[in-house]
């Protein structure tokens, strides 16, 4: 699963830690999801969305295998 993470948080100047810190969650976890290493829960995804005023959708691409 693709993500816009890194570029919103990019765009709203946001470090990994401060939207780590507010969604609950460590900074590796920011990096591992901005990597595609790691696959948000659906609480977290949720939480993500919720920060950014945006959909999951919006940010979280679902691809087909």
């Amino acid at each position: 699963m693709d993500n816009r993470i890194r570029d919103l948080r990019k765009e709203k100047k946001i470090t990994q830690d401060d939207l780590a810190m507010a969604v609950g969650v460590t900074r590796q976890t920011i990096i591992s999801l901005e990597n595609g290493k790691y696959n948000a829960s659906l609480i977290l995804a949720h939480s993500i969305a919720k920060y950014f005023g945006m959909s999951i959708e919006e940010i979280f691409i679902f691809e087909e295998e």
